[in-house]
């Protein structure tokens, strides 16, 4: 398992943050999807880098914990990244990959 990101929470329910890894190194936001929404399938998490949308996370339990499963698409990338955002103890996020 390796981390690729950093995050923090703000009151809002947006997570801010950054996102590394051999070919991107950005900052992006998870921001809450519309509460509009009435489809179970629907994302709880929207990430945007640079003003675009490149992926989704949702909100998952575990039997000792709560986390967010995501799923970072683009077109540069040959297939989507999958990873888990978890909190520590610290407060501060980690967005962790492993295949």
């Amino acid at each position: 398992m390796s981390q690729i990101g950093s995050f923090t929470r703000s009151n809002d329910g947006t997570y801010t943050g950054t996102i590394k890894t051999l070919a991107i190194d950005a900052k992006a936001r998870l921001v809450p999807s519309d509460p509009a929404s009435t489809s179970e399938k629907a994302p709880d998490l929207r990430v945007i880098v640079s003003g675009v949308e490149i992926g989704a996370a949702w909100r998952r339990t575990s039997k000792d914990r709560t986390y967010h499963s995501v799923k970072l698409d683009d077109p540069s990338f040959t297939a989507p990244i999958y990873a888990n955002l978890f909190e520590g103890d610290n407060g501060e996020l980690a967005l962790i990959w492993s295949r």
